[in-house]
């Protein structure tokens, strides 16, 4: 019964919505428009209101160079991660509590995939870029949650520095 149940779940993933399966496609390009929504970590940005870029690097060794930044409040960032490793990585924005959620489901289903405007799906050798505004102060984070990844420790933090009042 419960191999049955399994199944019929398995299946209903499969089909319920066919944007979710990790693999080694090259993700880091979306298509279509961007989906604005706001999240406690910001919202998506236009590029041409990017103010800087941040390079980032993801390895083999579980980790993200570098893995701490500082941003002001109101900021639109470029942030171009480079995966200089041999296996898929990605990059991830949002809360801590957020992404431990993600993660935990990751491990159960690891082919899930998404496509969201603050998540770079990389292949090997490639370049994914996420165009971010951090219009909410505070402390967050970052992290690859290809299963395994995240619990190795592939995680960053950014601080979202308040903007000045007058």
């Amino acid at each position: 019964m419960k191999t049955i149940k399994a199944l019929m779940l398995a299946s209903t993933l499969a089909f319920s919505n066919p944007g979710f399966a990790h693999g080694d496609e090259d993700h880091s390009a979306p298509s279509g428009p961007v989906r604005k929504e706001q999240k406690e970590w910001g919202i998506a940005g236009d590029a041409a209101s990017a103010t800087r870029k941040l390079e980032f690097r993801m390895t083999d060794n579980m980790r993200f160079a570098p893995e701490r930044i500082q941003v002001k409040q109101g900021e639109t960032v470029r942030l171009s991660i480079r995966n200089d490793g041999q296996v898929m990585h990605e990059f991830v924005l949002g809360t801590k509590k957020e992404l431990d959620e993600h993660a935990a489901l990751m491990m159960k289903f690891p082919g899930m995939e998404h496509s969201e405007p603050y998540m770079a799906h990389v292949p090997p050798g490639k370049t994914g870029e996420i165009v971010w505004t951090f219009n909410r102060a505070g402390d967050f984070d970052f992290a690859c949650l290809i299963a395994g990844h995240y619990q190795a420790g592939m995680v960053g933090k950014v601080k979202v520095v308040a903007a000045a009042r007058s």
